[in-house]
């Protein structure tokens, strides 16, 4: 045992830096994992954890107000129904800020779907203008109990009694109105509120079966008494968000790098072997056990993956909810699961035994290694020089730069594998920067991304169309204003609703973002969102029919857009269109395309200012605001991805250095100068960084482009979205990792050229 150890800390002293290297890279490899099981966690179990509490509702519909939808309780399957509550669709106002909202009418707590009182407390005939806010919606209106809140346009005010979570789908500025409990007569009075509709709750014996249900629910009560249907699937998927998908983003690459760190352990301990043949023939044949050879390398490697696994989780549990932003909040929520202690172990266990695996397999060869050395050929028929090489000697290049060539892929088997090993994290570097590129794009060219207009506009009644129109263009950096209207939408099959969207007239169409066919130009021609086109089972040429109210509307789809908004599931066309089936239909909403450089907020104050109260302004949401986080997950990614290919790189280094030994005497027999043979091993080192810079872009930007529209279509907004970075980045990338890989290797080549006859001879023998 005492040569065992003495054995390695003598390869320690040795190869310090290597070891180094690859404890960071496996504290961060294993920090990586496990905030993406935080991620995990944070997307998913906050919203379970509100469903369970409140007993939600596995199905919600609205539904007009003479509907009787009391006979849904009746219903297969049914479990219990809340409501049916009646509502009303309003406006609110605070600090400056403004809110579409529903206002649900109930006297006492529901009992399938109850909110969650955070703050304040629930309704009180006391206070018959109070109302409960949904948290996600108080936030954004920057309120709490005790404040009063306006109904622009009108003297009525309304007091907040409580903040309450909720199950539902969440309120999202200019695409999902926020959800507002009161008591019955603040929303059922006609003197202070416009008619509405009503909403009813299902909770189901089997939440499997939420597509039957829905679709019996559309039978008993009749496709013109929906308004719109919202699942449970639906709320937990927007719930989860973009939590998910930096989880995701996360656990890919913590699980490459781990790959790409066996990879680099292994190499370096296969390379180390061929250095030391000698030396481990004489441990044999003092005694040491082809056991105690292996274990030698494992228990070494094992103790580095180790610090760096305790190192990762002692840091992540003492100091990732001190992480500001959504990591911290996703690691505080996570430390209170269930399920918490076991990741915080197994994750790192994980990763130190794969790490250990792959060393296994490198020492296993170390310990069949033969006690009397076997002496090594003088020469390869690899070895001989190629007649390109030939030439090129004979044409004046410069002999270290072809015996360096040479040398870097003279031995094939030997180089592809240096080229893999060194490729593999310059491949996942490719693929950080390309979802980096991409995320930036949603930012800087919104249009390209689906993304064509920057505010939404909603108007109310007292304003017609020309005059807000003419209000809108009236401000001079506001380029076009389209009117349009959005509606819910059965499909067919009644299972559930779509939005229905009719943007823009014939005369000024919308500018959709295509990625596949065509512009819609002709009546009944539209453009459809991935999720839809998933939803449905069709293409783009296929006709659908959808049904609005009582109402047909049968489209053929000639495109598919880009669309960020509802999970993909958006059918458009123009408004046009639309008329054609309701000829008194009035644009409920306008889109403001801006000039160049002009900013939404501002220009959005100055059309609520003109707007006197009468317009609900706000700015579209962008995709990649949530995804803020991804950045410096990305940026720490590319620092652990360095580490591994510097590690990978230190190890062809010593390959080539100890391999070039045996060719010194030769060189120098042939008249070359220490530094032209310093060059020789420059040389071989760049070519094989070049190899593998040139092997990993050939193959990382396609796998980012798969990768990134693959990610696209499982959300819904589709494939096309994937950018790739631009050529100065990758031609910095690949000139830093070849110059990188000559500076690193000029020092120990210089060494190497400049020892003593001696040594040389002895490390030839």
């Amino acid at each position: 045992m005492r040569a065992t150890l003495r054995w390695a800390h003598s390869d320690l002293r040795t190869h310090r830096g290597e070891a180094l290297f690859l404890v960071l890279a496996t504290a961060g490899i294993v920090a990586s994992l496990l905030l993406a099981a935080a991620l995990f966690g944070y997307a998913t179990n906050p919203w379970q954890r509100v469903f369970t509490q409140a007993h939600g509702a596995h199905v919600t519909l609205h539904t007009t107000a003479s509907a009787d939808a009391g006979r849904l309780a009746g219903l297969d399957g049914v479990e219990s129904v809340a409501g049916p509550y009646p509502t009303a669709s309003l406006t609110l106002a605070s600090r400056g800020l403004r809110a579409s909202v529903e206002m649900r009418g109930t006297s006492a707590e529901p009992r399938v779907g109850r909110p969650l009182v955070t703050s304040g407390h629930w309704l009180d005939p006391a206070t018959p203008d109070g109302v409960v806010l949904e948290s996600r919606l108080a936030r954004a209106l920057l309120t709490a109990p005790g404040d009063t809140l306006t109904v622009p346009g009108t003297a009525r005010k309304l007091t907040v009694v409580g903040v309450a979570d909720s199950a539902e789908p969440r309120y999202r500025p200019g695409e999902r109105t926020g959800l507002v409990w009161a008591l019955p007569p603040a929303v059922t009075d006609p003197a202070v509120t416009d008619p509405g509709g009503q909403v009813v709750g299902l909770r189901l014996t089997d939440p499997g079966d939420t597509g039957y249900a829905v679709q019996r629910a559309v039978t008993e009560l009749g496709a013109g008494a929906i308004g719109e249907v919202s699942t449970w699937q639906q709320a937990r998927a927007e719930a989860q968000g973009d939590n998910r998908l930096l989880g995701q983003v996360l656990g890919l690459f913590g699980l490459g790098a781990l790959v790409a760190a066996g990879f680099a352990v292994h190499g370096a301990i296969a390379t180390r072997i061929r250095g030391h043949l000698r030396d481990l023939s004489i441990l044999k044949a003092i005694g040491f056990t082809p056991g105690q050879v292996v274990r030698v390398f494992l228990i070494q490697h094992l103790v580095y993956a180790l610090l760096g696994a305790v190192a990762a989780a002692a840091l992540t549990e003492a100091l990732g909810s001190a992480v500001p932003g959504r990591l911290g909040d996703a690691v505080a929520v996570w430390q209170g699961l269930p399920g918490h202690t076991v990741a915080l172990f197994t994750v790192p266990a994980g990763a130190v035994l794969f790490i250990g695996a792959t060393t296994g397999l490198a020492a296993w060869r170390a310990g069949r290694v033969p006690p009397v050395p076997v002496p090594r050929p003088a020469a390869s028929p690899a070895g001989r020089l190629s007649g390109v090489a030939r030439r090129a000697l004979g044409a004046g290049v410069p002999p270290a730069l072809v015996l360096g060539w040479h040398k870097a892929f003279t031995r094939r088997p030997r180089s592809l594998s240096a080229v893999g090993r060194l490729a593999l994290p310059l491949l996942l570097i490719v693929v950080a920067l390309s979802a980096w590129t991409t995320i930036d794009r949603f930012h800087s060219s919104p249009e390209r991304m689906g993304l064509p207009t920057a505010l939404g506009v909603r108007a109310d009644t007292s304003l017609g169309d020309l005059a807000t129109r003419a209000l809108l263009e009236r401000d001079p950096q506001v380029a076009a204003a389209y009117p349009g209207v959005e509606v819910a939408a059965l499909v067919p099959g009644q299972t559930a609703t779509i939005a229905l969207r009719g943007l823009g007239t014939h005369r000024e169409p919308y500018p959709f973002t295509l990625a596949e066919g065509r512009a819609a130009r002709g009546p009944d021609e539209a453009v459809a969102g991935q999720g839809l086109l998933d939803l449905l089972h069709v293409r783009v040429g296929d006709w659908v029919r959808m049904t609005v109210g009582d109402q047909p509307q049968i489209l053929h789809i000639v495109g598919r857009s880009i669309e960020p908004e509802n999970a993909g599931r958006v059918i458009s066309t123009s408004l046009d269109t639309l008329r054609a089936n309701d000829p008194d239909l009035r644009p409920s909403l306008y889109q403001l395309r801006l000039d160049p450089g002009a900013d939404p907020d501002a220009v959005a104050a100055r059309l609520a200012t003109a707007g006197r109260g009468h317009l609900d302004v706000h700015t579209v949401a962008n995709p990649a605001d949530g995804l803020s986080p991804l950045r410096a997950v990305v940026l720490g990614l590319i620092v652990i991805l360095a580490l591994i290919g510097l590690i990978e790189l230190l190890t062809a280094i010593g390959g080539t250095v100890r391999e070039g030994e045996r060719d010194l005497l030769a060189l120098k027999a042939i008249g070359l100068s220490p530094r032209q043979i310093t060059a020789v091993t420059v040389t071989a080192t760049a070519g094989t960084a070049l190899g593998a810079v040139l092997l990993a872009m050939a193959v990382g930007l396609p796998l980012a482009h798969w990768l990134i529209d693959a990610q696209g279509r499982s959300s819904g907004i589709g494939a096309g979205i994937a950018q790739g970075p631009s050529p100065v980045l990758l031609l910095l990338l690949g000139t830093a990792a070849v110059l990188g890989a000559a500076a690193l290797a000029a020092l120990p080549a210089a060494r190497a050229a400049r020892r003593r006859l001696a040594d040389t001879l002895s490390a030839v023998a």
